[in-house]
C-alpha cells in the first residue's frame, strides 16, 4: 500500500513539529509550509492526499487558501482552529472544509478523522487518475507525463501547470489565477514566471505556439487545456 502524504500548513513551529513526529509514527509522509504562499505552492506540486490547515497564517486568513485549495481541487482539508464560534466552523465547512479541529485537541481522535478521510478521498478520486486522449497521458498520481508513448520529464512548476489546466479543461483560466494556485498569492504580478514555464512546457509537449495542440493562449485574458482536436 502506497504511503500516503499530509501536509501541514501552519505558522506555529510547536503544532509542526507535534504533529510532524505524531503523524510520520503513524506511517504517514509529511510536508510542512509555515505561511499561505508556501502552502499553496506545496498543494499544487506536492498533490498531497489531505491537507492540515490553520487559520490564523502570517500572510493570508486560512479560509482564503481554502478557498484557493477548493478553485482546482478536492483534496480533503482538516481546519485547525483556536476558534471555537459555530459560525465561523459553519462558515468554513461552507467553503469546503472537510472538517474542523479546535486546539488543543486530541492526537488519537485526530488521527482517527484523518484515516476517515482519506479513505472518502481515496475512494471518490478515482477520476483524477490520469488523462489520456492517445496521444498526451497524464498520470496524476505518479506524475508521469508520456507523449505517443515517450516519457516527458516536467519540473514540479511545470506539471502543477499542466495539472491545473488540465482540471480545468476546456476553460480560460486567467494570468494572475494561475500564478496564485501554481507560484502562490505573493507572484499573482510575477507574469514572467508563467511565460517561461508555459513555453517550455509547450516545448517539452512539442507543440509549435503558432499551431498548438493543447496549451491556448487567450491573448489578454490567460490560458487553457483544449480536449477537443
Amino acid at each position: 500500500m502506497s504511503q500516503h502524504t499530509l501536509l501541514i500548513i501552519d505558522d506555529e513551529p510547536h503544532i509542526r513539529k507535534f504533529l510532524g513526529i505524531s503523524l510520520r509514527a503513524a506511517g504517514y509522509k509529511v510536508l510542512e509550509a509555515e505561511d499561505a504562499a508556501r502552502g499553496l505552492g506545496a498543494a499544487v506540486s506536492s498533490r498531497p492526499d489531505l491537507i492540515i490547515l490553520d487559520l490564523g497564517l502570517p500572510d493570508l486568513d486560512g479560509s482564503e487558501v481554502l478557498k484557493g485549495i477548493r478553485e482546482w481541487s478536492a483534496i480533503p482539508v482538516i481546519v485547525l482552529s483556536v476558534r471555537s464560534d459555530e459560525n465561523e466552523k459553519v462558515k468554513l465547512l461552507d467553503l469546503g472544509a472537510n472538517d474542523y479541529v479546535t486546539k488543543p485537541f486530541g492526537l488519537q481522535e485526530f488521527l482517527a478523522r484523518i484515516r476517515n478521510l482519506i479513505r472518502t478521498g481515496s475512494a471518490g478520486s478515482d477520476h483524477e487518475i490520469n488523462y489520456d486522449d492517445g496521444q498526451l497521458s497524464v498520470n496524476f498520481s505518479s506524475r508521469e507525463v508520456r507523449v505517443l508513448g515517450v516519457d516527458i520529464s516536467l519540473t514540479k512548476k511545470e506539471f502543477a501547470l499542466l495539472s491545473l489546466l488540465i482540471k480545468h479543461a476546456d476553460k480560460t483560466l486567467t494570468y494572475p489565477q494561475v500564478l496564485r494556485e501554481v507560484w502562490g498569492p505573493s507572484h499573482v504580478e510575477d507574469t514572467h514566471y508563467l511565460r517561461i514555464a508555459f513555453s517550455k512546457l509547450r516545448s517539452k509537449l512539442g507543440e509549435e505556439a503558432h499551431a498548438p495542440r493543447y496549451l491556448i493562449t487567450e491573448s489578454g485574458v490567460g490560458i487553457r487545456f483544449k480536449t477537443a482536436p
